[in-house]
């Protein structure tokens, strides 16, 4: 393998990891606002030790995958935890289906939120707009919103960069002020870390998923080097958009609003511009992770539902079947979205984190104990 391709290979793996991290959600700052920045002066660390606390146990995922060939998250956990993989396997098929279920509903709050802000119409109206929007795309356009995905991704990723950089130097004053202010207010460090556990440890449950582009590797090594890439790309935007957001942690308005993000821009520089294009960003980023989420769900049942029949047949059931599915996962979602978007990030994603702690990050601890001396 040439060093490009090395290099390529290895950046790769590390934009999924970012692509999967920053969504909609992200871009919306409520998870910034629930889990870093209502923690005082410790914001300005925790959201590096989550992402260190991922790189890590991406790596030791994405090494054993490459050195056993498990390239899908169920061969994977089946290898993985042995002859507990009757527990642990379907344990992580259950916290998968959680993730399926909860991240959609995220979105469609995120979405629903973000245009209730910008037009000003009802929230319930607003996530039924990105309901019927998700709905249709699930059923006639998945394949082209998959493709989109990494292109809406990047797109995120640059307006994040067109919002806050401007802001954080127009704002400098105040953002340096505020830390002054943290910095000599009592901050206890165990809610910081506490919170900060919990959002690395919601964020492994996609862990499984990853394993796929250990096939592309051609050595672990290669394991390491895809999570240095992306602890640095990761821990850059989420110190970026946290030092952002220290601009408003003073606005009494701020815990009053469901798109911190949006509440930056209007208090900060080009709010004529930015809100608009920031809105729109944040939406299509929603709607496409919605999207792929159901469409998970829609391949899950209906490949279930067709198991035990003749080709033909199911062939000409499957665009029933797929509407019948993918109509109740969005009835789903926008029953949930209907709890609002603070609430959903800081309880769903809480209780999806606590599962994972003894579904993933307690198995794989005893695992590494008990590898050591034995590996290579």
């Amino acid at each position: 393998m040439s060093k490009k391709e090395y290099m390529s290979v290895s950046f790769g793996v590390a934009f999924v990891w970012f692509t999967t991290q920053f969504g909609g959600g992200f871009a919306s700052g409520a998870q910034l606002l629930v889990y870093f920045v209502d923690f005082g002066i410790w914001t300005l660390i925790t959201p590096i030790l989550a992402q260190l606390m991922g790189a890590f146990f991406q790596w030791y995922g994405l090494r054993y995958a490459y050195r056993h060939k498990t390239y899908d998250y169920r061969s994977f956990t089946d290898s993985f935890f042995g002859k507990y993989k009757m527990i642990f396997s379907n344990l992580y098929e259950l916290v998968y289906i959680i993730l399926i279920c909860l991240a959609p509903a995220v979105a469609f709050a995120t979405g629903g939120a973000t245009m209730h802000e910008l037009l000003g119409i009802p929230y319930m109206l607003c996530t039924f707009i990105v309901g019927i929007a998700i709905f249709f795309l699930t059923i006639f356009g998945t394949d082209l919103v998959r493709k989109a995905a990494s292109t809406i991704s990047i797109i995120i990723i640059v307006g994040l960069l067109g919002v806050y950089i401007p802001n954080i130097i127009a704002q400098w004053s105040t953002i340096t002020a505020n830390i002054g202010t943290l910095s000599a207010e009592k901050a206890p460090l165990w809610p910081a870390i506490k919170q900060c556990f919990l959002y690395g440890a919601f964020q492994l449950a996609s862990i499984g998923l990853f394993m796929q582009h250990a096939k592309s590797f051609q050595s672990e090594k290669d394991a390491k080097t895809s999570m240095v890439y992306g602890f640095l790309i990761n821990s850059f935007v989420i110190v970026m958009c946290t030092i952002g957001m220290l601009a408003i942690i003073n606005n009494p308005e701020l815990h009053n609003v469901s798109v911190p993000t949006l509440l930056l821009v209007k208090t900060g520089v080009g709010a004529s511009v930015l809100t608009p294009v920031i809105s729109l960003l944040i939406i299509l980023g929603a709607i496409s992770t919605a999207v792929n989420m159901i469409a998970g769900v829609v391949a899950r049942y209906v490949n279930a539902w067709e198991k035990n029949e003749e080709v033909e047949v199911a062939k000409t059931k499957r665009k029933k079947r797929t509407i019948i599915v993918a109509l109740i996962a969005d009835v789903i979602a926008f029953s949930v979205a209907q709890f609002g978007l603070i609430p959903l990030v800081a309880k769903g994603y809480k209780y999806l984190g606590i599962i994972t702690v003894i579904v993933i990050i307690i198995p794989f601890i005893i695992h590494m104990i008990s590898s050591l001396g034995k590996d290579k």
